[in-house]
């Protein structure tokens, strides 16, 4: 099937769904900044309080099969957001590499064609939430369910509760809310567990409480706050605050690093601007699909482990995967023991070789994804030069005209790439491997999300005080 067969196809099918498809209405009039922050904390609420709602005739498994991906899904184990947005996110990535890689063409420029572009978008994302549904099912909660009626049941509430936050999050795009609502579920999500570290009242293994800041009160009227700056288990110490904030620091100075290229407007004479190309111009997207294929390593490993090897006596498979068959909650070794962080000090202490595999590999996987996602995702020198011609802007000293523009991009566009890659490949691995609050790819998101929250609510305050000047950087 050609680019042309295979757009023209995706257009056949979205024209005879489309009637049939449930759609979110746009506002008729843009609302105010006050309702939209109103909408996103009502969807905030919907999101969490299913979160903290349990999965009818679930039995929880021994073990989290997606830990690794809680955070980029934005999922808790054995509740309603047990898939959180992963249909989502799996969906949109799909259709993303589709468009990008010029399989589906579509003229964004058109309000139709982007308007065919999103239901297309919509209609995959039914199909994985139905797939993810039903695989999910069988094989995590399937052996502790006694009926099929049961089984039934469960698939049917993670299809709705999936289709929920869909739509959750199709409320905030379509102008009720401000960004989107799978941003806002994982800031949400990180934010939660770092709330959670600081001041968590649990009791913990050492004596003491998992928030980090009862325990120091507590070791305080013990005179005993040396114990407060390292803690073993991955338990919350002050080390990990310092560490915590750092890794901050470092993300948002990153992340304000950029070279600067100027542009002119060939359609309104007198406007000039800057064109950014960031350090960390890749953004968080290879570091998502590097710990989503971590993830899915994990899941495949105990997979084969418990069907082919549960005893640890295949030669062949002990070189993929080996768990203790007393507690397979994490691999003990194999390929995929190496791609699993070794969390907190005292367990890199016991094997620091891991530790530096595992950081290795971080980078060298993120530099990968960062370069197919430039390629594949839009992003490539060519992409971008005609992405500024099409916005009717030019470089000045430059022809109006692809290659010169692409020229000039190639000098930056693949260093940042490579670069930015490292960087965030380094700080993910690091962050992971010594124990930071809310995770490294946590804190990598968290960053991330909140500093597009706030480039968007800048652009809101434009809006209302500017509004000409509001609608000019909205078209660019």
């Amino acid at each position: 099937m050609n680019e042309g067969t295979a757009t023209n196809f995706v257009r056949k099918i979205v024209a005879k769904a489309e009637p049939y498809v449930p759609q979110v209405p746009k506002p008729k009039k843009k609302q105010t900044l006050q309702r939209r922050l109103v909408w996103c904390a009502i969807c905030l609420l919907v999101y969490m309080v299913m979160g903290q709602t349990p999965l009818f005739g679930a039995t929880t498994p021994e073990f989290d099969f997606l830990a690794f991906a809680r955070v980029i899904f934005a999922s808790q184990q054995g509740t309603l957001v047990e898939l959180g947005i992963g249909p989502i996110v799996t969906a949109g990535l799909l259709m993303q590499l589709l468009r990008g890689s010029d399989i589906l063409k579509f003229d964004f420029k058109k309000p139709e064609e982007r308007a065919i572009y999103q239901t297309a978008t919509k209609l995959v994302t039914y199909i994985v939430i139905v797939v993810e549904s039903i695989v999910y099912a069988i094989a995590v909660y399937g052996p502790g369910v006694t009926s099929p009626e049961i089984m039934y049941i469960l698939t049917g509430q993670l299809m709705a509760a999936s289709i929920i936050i869909m739509f959750l999050d199709e409320l905030l795009q379509k102008g009720w809310g401000i960004g989107s609502g799978i941003s806002l579920f994982i800031m949400a999500g990180v934010t939660q567990q770092i709330l959670w570290s600081f001041f968590s009242p649990l009791p913990a293994g050492d004596g003491g409480t998992i928030g980090i800041i009862p325990y120091i009160g507590q070791s305080i009227m013990q005179n005993n706050l040396a114990d407060t700056f390292f803690r073993s288990n991955q338990l919350p110490s002050i080390f990990g605050i310092f560490l915590t904030a750092g890794m901050i620091m470092i993300l948002v100075y990153t992340q304000g690093m950029k070279i600067e290229i100027p542009i002119v407007s060939t359609k309104y004479r007198g406007f000039s601007a800057v064109y950014p190309i960031k350090l960390m111009y890749v953004s968080n997207i290879p570091v998502i699909l590097a710990t989503a294929l971590t993830a899915n390593a994990l899941f495949m490993g105990q997979m084969l482990w418990a069907n082919f090897n549960p005893r640890n006596d295949n030669f062949f498979m002990n070189f993929l995967a080996q768990y203790d068959p007393t507690s397979p909650a994490s691999p003990i070794g194999g390929l995929v023991y190496y791609m699993i962080p070794p969390r907190g000090l005292d367990i890199v202490a016991l094997d620091p070789l891991r530790a530096v595999f595992y950081i290795i590999f971080m980078i060298v996987i993120v530099v990968v994804f960062g370069k197919l996602w430039v390629e594949l995702g839009g992003l490539s020198p060519k992409s971008a030069a005609k992405n500024l011609l099409d916005a009717d802007v030019q470089i000045p000293g430059f022809r109006r005209s692809n290659q010169p523009i692409e020229n000039l991009l190639n000098k930056y566009i693949p260093s940042v790439t490579l670069l930015g890659s490292i960087i965030l490949g380094l700080i993910a691995g690091v962050s992971d491997v010594l124990g930071v609050f809310g995770s490294g790819i946590g804190i990598l998101l968290m960053v991330d999300i909140l500093i597009n929250y706030y480039n968007q609510l800048v652009r809101e305050k434009v809006d209302v005080v500017m509004p000409r000047l509001g609608a000019l950087l909205g078209r660019k």
